[in-house]
């Protein structure tokens, strides 16, 4: 996993041991303050505001000043805290990016309350920020090798390590080449991932299993395709009697040509990303113990690439899930709902507390909220609560939309139950959740459309260029006791 620095608490190493050291910087009322026991440390605990303004500096969250730099001696590097107030802990994370993106192949010490929240969220920021995904000749870009924070909490560390590494392993296998990573290397690359995980247990059913499982939607849409899909099932059990049981639900397609209803080149380009939901799903396995989850979960994911070959489904073949209501295809490429509808159907069977589900879905849910904030719709106003709460806590960015009973009409068909695509140019991402909702009964369900924040196109905070692995940290969140 090229997460490309080790994290550590500070153990009273010489200032001198460090390139840089970072001290946050919170503005109160007007004034600006440092943050953090940078008095037993040696450092600057009192700053001249006059002097700061007139180099450009106000704390704005992640904005960053050099306040000290000499030859042989660390750089000291002021960063914004913003003013809100109290800080949180998602300015800790984009502190910590910054500090950890300012610093040049060397180590880099950030001053941190020593509170666990707070130093969690900082050790998850910068050890994300150190995340690349490269496959080249060039050296690799400037960027810490060490990562030191102030803080005595060792768990704090350790559930920090686990979130980053469930992170950097599901970005792994987004930005993966979509020719290195079919449904079925999926499958195995995550499996193996997974025997390592404490508690967990997976299987993975090729297509002799899924046809046997009557997964005909599934099978439908990797008809066009060269390469056999796949289903990977895995489960984690607490210590303990469960507390309730959660199943998550991923989108796995490996690349999206659309089918039949082939997208343009360019609309191609960012296809090897489809696959974002089963990734973060199964990725959220890995971490499960680590943070102390006492429910039972369950992950599935479907795999197939949707490809135009030679048996691939056509706009009008009806298709038959494994249950609940038959499926018009108007439109190859709404082809996500298609096999989460087959898993939705597996997913009731098993009488879970809630369902999750995580897909790059729909364009429209990046028309309406743009690419840095994911949708969130349910049947269940707690769990859209909860959900939503815990996406504030985590740093990710949900917006509700509503389950508009009367747009059920934009999804109606003349010859089976239901059509996969909506009205032209209307509430696209509502239509779709609702087709899902179809396939969950009565069941607590939280639908996750992450189209948008699921991949960055820059370099950004914590935040590299490619998948995101968005809703990971917010699962994770909502998971932990």
């Amino acid at each position: 996993m090229p997460l490309s620095l080790t994290a550590e608490l500070y153990d009273a190493a010489p200032l001198d041991d460090f390139d840089l050291i970072g001290i946050g910087v919170h503005k109160t009322d007007g004034e600006l303050a440092v943050v953090g026991d940078v008095a037993s440390l040696g450092l600057v605990t009192t700053l001249d505001l006059d002097a700061l303004e007139r180099r450009g500096f106000d704390g704005a969250l992640a904005s960053s000043l050099v306040y000290e730099a000499a030859p042989g001696t660390p750089t000291i590097l002021l960063i914004g805290l913003g003013d809100s107030d109290p800080v949180g802990t998602e300015p800790w994370r984009k502190v910590a990016a910054t500090c950890v993106r300012a610093t040049a192949r060397g180590r880099a010490l950030l001053v941190v309350p020593d509170d666990p929240a707070s130093l969690e969220a900082a050790l998850v920021g910068g050890l994300l920020a150190s995340y690349r995904f490269a496959i080249s000749a060039r050296e690799p870009g400037e960027a810490a090798s060490g990562f030191v924070v102030t803080g005595t909490d060792h768990g704090a560390l350790e559930r920090a390590q686990a979130i980053a590494h469930a992170v950097g392993f599901a970005r792994d296998v987004i930005n993966e080449p979509p020719s290195n990573l079919t449904p079925a290397i999926l499958a195995t690359r995550v499996a193996a991932e997974l025997t390592d995980a404490p508690r967990v247990t997976v299987e993975v059913w090729d297509e002799d299993r899924l046809s046997s499982e009557r997964l005909g939607a599934l099978l439908k849409v990797a008809s066009g395709s060269h390469e056999p899909p796949r289903l990977v099932r895995a489960v984690y059990e607490p210590v303990g009697e469960p507390t309730r049981h959660v199943l998550l639900v991923g989108k796995g397609i490996t690349f999206d040509s659309g089918g039949l209803s082939l997208k343009t080149a360019t609309g191609m380009t960012t296809m090897k990303t489809d696959m974002t939901g089963a990734a973060v799903v199964l990725s959220a396995m890995t971490a499960l113990a680590s943070l102390g989850v006492d429910a039972k979960v369950t992950a599935l994911a479907p795999m197939t690439e949707n490809m135009p070959g030679g048996a691939a489904m056509k706009p009008g073949d009806v298709l038959i899930p494994r249950s609940g209501p038959t499926i018009e295809v108007l439109n190859t490429d709404a082809e996500g709902r298609l096999i989460l509808a087959d898993a939705l159907s597996l997913a009731i069977e098993e009488e879970p507390d809630l369902i999750v589900d995580v897909a790059t879905l729909t364009g429209a849910a990046v028309v309406a909220l743009g690419k840095g904030v994911g949708a969130l719709l349910s049947n269940d106003d707690d769990a859209a609560q909860s959900f939503l709460d815990a996406g504030a806590a985590s740093g990710e960015a949900l917006w509700r939309l509503p389950l508009v009973d009367e747009y059920e009409s934009h999804i109606s068909s003349e010859i089976a139950d239901i059509k996969n695509t909506g009205a032209t140019g209307e509430a696209g991402t509502i239509s779709a959740a609702l087709f899902l909702q179809r396939y969950v009964d009565d069941k607590s369900w939280v639908h996750l459309d992450i189209a948008g924040p699921g991949r960055s196109d820059k370099d950004v905070g914590y935040l590299t260029k490619g998948g995101t692995a968005f809703s990971l940290r917010t699962i994770l969140e909502l998971l932990r006791p």
